[in-house]
Order: C-alpha cells, then sequence, then structure tokens
C-alpha cells in the first residue's frame, strides 16, 4: 500500500476492551487510527476497503520466550545466528506471531559476544516478526533447577554488574534477562537492570517466596515459565509460585508469569490454578526450540542433543523435558480448552499481557487507536486466518 492509504476493515469482530466489539477498523501509515477525525476533520471515506467476512481481529502476538524452531537455534547457530532468526521470524507469522524475544539458553562468555551483536531490535515486515530485544536465560540461575541448560556454564553474581556486562558484553538490544533472585547480590544487579529498561524475569531457581518478593521489590516484573525450574509450591513456604497471591509486592504492580500451555509443560489443572488465582498476570510463552516445526526423531539443542518423540522434546536418553515444539496459536487454544477462559482472555493473554509486561502496550498488544497496526485474523475457532503487521498482510493462509 502506498503511504497515507487509508484502509477500512469493515465486517469484522475486534478485541478490544476485554471484549469482542463489532465494529471497523481503521488503518492508515501503518497505525490504528480513530476514525471520527476522518470523517468530521477531513472528511475522507477509505481508499481501501476489506472485508473480514466476520473474522476476529485481534492484537498480533508477542512470544517473550522462543528458542529457536524450524532446525534453528539461536544459542547454538553462532555462525548462521542472522540468517536463522531470519526464517524463525518469517515462520512464525504463519502462527499470528508479529513480535518476539529471540532466547539465548545458559552459553559460554564467547557465545553471548558473538551472537548478541547479531541480534538486533528491529521492526517487523513481510520478512519476519518484530524483533522485541533479546531474552538471556541464565547462565545466572540456580544449579539444582537448571532444567536443560549446562551445569558447568552456571554462574554466580559475586561481583553483581561486573558479572553481568563480562558475561554478556553489550545489553543494548537486551530485552529480558532471567537470573534466580536467590543468588547473592541479585536485588542489586535487578535494579541496575530495570534502570536501563531490561525487563528481569526470576526463573530456574530455588527461591523461597520472600527472595521473590525481595526481587519484585526492586523491580522484577516476570516469572519464567511458571511451575518449571523452581520449587513446588509448598504450604508453608509456596516458592515463587506465591507470588501469584501474595500481598507484600508493590501497589499497583502486577507479577506476570511466563507459562507455557503446551499440554505437556503444565498440566491442565496447574494452568487453571494459575488461571484463576491471577489472571492479569498470565503470560502464554511458547519457550518453542530447534524441534518446533521439525519431524520427531534426534536433534540438537545448545550443547545437548535431544529427542522428539510423541510431541515431546527430550534431552537425548533421558526424560528431561527441554522446552516446547508448540506454537503460539496452539498454546492459545490449549490455554483455552484447559482453563475455560475466554477466546478474548486466551488471545489477549498472548498480547496484550506480554505488551504491558515488557511496558509496549501503548504501541503493540492492543486494538487502540495511536497503535501498531499488527493483528491477526482468526476463525471463531482460533485458527489463524492471516498475519498483517504495521496494517499491511504479511500471511495468508
Amino acid at each position: 500500500m502506498g503511504s497515507s492509504v487509508l484502509i477500512q476493515f469493515r465486517n469484522c469482530r475486534l478485541v478490544r476492551n476485554h471484549g469482542l466489539v463489532v465494529d471497523d477498523l481503521w488503518v492508515r501509515d501503518g497505525k490504528i487510527i480513530n476514525p471520527e477525525s476522518v470523517f468530521f476533520d477531513e472528511r475522507r471515506q477509505a481508499d481501501v476497503q476489506i472485508d473480514c467476512k466476520n473474522a476476529i481481529i485481534a492484537p498480533g502476538f508477542i512470544d517473550l520466550q522462543i528458542n529457536g524452531g524450524y532446525g534453528v537455534d539461536f544459542s547454538y547457530d553462532i555462525d548462521t545466528v542472522e540468517s536463522g532468526i531470519n526464517k524463525v521470524a518469517k515462520e512464525l507469522l504463519s502462527h499470528g506471531v508479529t513480535s518476539f524475544c529471540p532466547t539465548i539458553v545458559t552459553s559460554p562468555s564467547s557465545t553471548y559476544h558473538k551472537v548478541l551483536p547479531k541480534i538486533k531490535k528491529r521492526a517487523g515486515d513481510r520478512n519476519g516478526a518484530t524483533i522485541l530485544g533479546v531474552h538471556l536465560e541464565g547462565p545466572f540461575i540456580s544449579r539444582e533447577k537448571k532444567g536443560a541448560h549446562p551445569m558447568e556454564l552456571i554462574r554466580d553474581l559475586e561481583k553483581g554488574m561486573d558479572n553481568i556486562e563480562e558475561m554478556y558484553g553489550n545489553l543494548d538490544d537486551v530485552a529480558i534477562i532471567t537470573l534466580a533472585p536467590e543468588k547473592e547480590h541479585s536485588c542489586q544487579v535487578i535494579q541496575s537492570l530495570v534502570q536501563r529498561g531490561i525487563t528481569v524475569s526470576i526463573g530456574h531457581s530455588t527461591g523461597n517466596l520472600l527472595d521473590g518478593e525481595k526481587a519484585v521489590n526492586k523491580g522484577a516484573r516476570l516469572i519464567t515459565h511458571l511451575f518449571n525450574a523452581m520449587l513446588p509450591f509448598h504450604h508453608r513456604d509456596p516458592g515463587l509460585v506465591g507470588l501469584l497471591a501474595s500481598d507484600n509486592i508493590p501497589v499497583g504492580q502486577t507479577v506476570y508469569f511466563g507459562i507455557i500451555a503446551d499440554g505437556v509443560h503444565t498440566h491442565p489443572a496447574a494452568l487453571r490454578i494459575a488461571h484463576r488465582t491471577h489472571p492479569d498476570g498470565l503470560v502464554i510463552v511458547t519457550d518453542a526450540i530447534s524441534a518446533m516445526g521439525l519431524e520427531e526423531g534426534f536433534h540438537h539443542i545448545g550443547q545437548f542433543d535431544m529427542e522428539v518423540r510423541n510431541h515431546k522434546a527430550y534431552i537425548a536418553g533421558t526424560e528431561t523435558l527441554c522446552g516446547s515444539i508448540a506454537s503460539m496459536d496452539e498454546c492459545i487454544k490449549i490455554l483455552k480448552k484447559s482453563t475455560n477462559c475466554s477466546s478474548v482472555f486466551a488471545l489477549e493473554a498472548a498480547s496484550l499481557h506480554p505488551a504491558k509486561c515488557l511496558g509496549i502496550s501503548d504501541k503493540k498488544g492492543t486494538l487502540d487507536f495511536g497503535t501498531d497496526a499488527d493483528f491477526v485474523f482468526l476463525d471463531d475457532k482460533l485458527n489463524v486466518l492471516s498475519t498483517w503487521i504495521a496494517g499491511e498482510c504479511v500471511y495468508n493462509r
């Protein structure tokens, strides 16, 4: 479309104000606009009208934790990381994902120094989804709750921010850092990272509830894949899970939690508990690995060989899960089925909630006037029909 073309999407149902609203969507210059000013001030009609055939239009999906997919591993394919990122960014469009945070798992310092300069924040287009910044998951995590992260690469924070800067190098294109809040000096580190505009997530942790509360009071906003790689809920100390019902966090602050709604990592009853306890904080993440979109068999992730069998990914020769292979649109459907939540809630858990968590809901995650025209057409079964970035169709089923 040429610049300043006024597009009217008709015959659709919009996800707005936590409901489905029968209304037209107006787009110009890549933004969602208020049609009233067009009618009354400019006295203009639409240049292009698109009949949406009663489709649902939802904000584009935002994946805050994805390790790779389609044979690409962001942590392992160091020399080809740029082409790998481009491949995954393009493939994600078919699943309604318009923005994502490529995730690097615990790696040697040399890997971060090579990879981070090659993954820049950038706007999406027909070639792929927007890159919001990198999610660094490790190496400042718990050895006891390392999951699939290599033990020998896990580090402590004995020198505070010096450890962070030595390990990663430049943080300009980093959006999220996951660390274990029980580590010494973690509170000072959290405060420093938040002041730099980085979202701190707590996870891969043996931390108790108090550790979590201290972290949140220093500015941590997110829990990495709730229930996975943390202490199980205990009635005398509910651990990080207890943050969902804590009354010892700053007034008005929402604690967000990523949850892998792939039908494997989180039992449907656990999904229901999280949803009923703290729905406002629920953020669907895929935690997808290189095997997403690949056939069953043996593959590679990070420093490990792994096996895909029965739609699950394991460290080869073990029963340890090492990441999900479900796409975002699948996870949305699983969340809806497991919790009996509304379609709108499931869609907002993949769009509005992650945008709020990153502090970008003035631009992404809603269909409000003035926001980026990133959205998804879906049918009533929440199948993705088409994906749009900046008002341009970038995928059509």
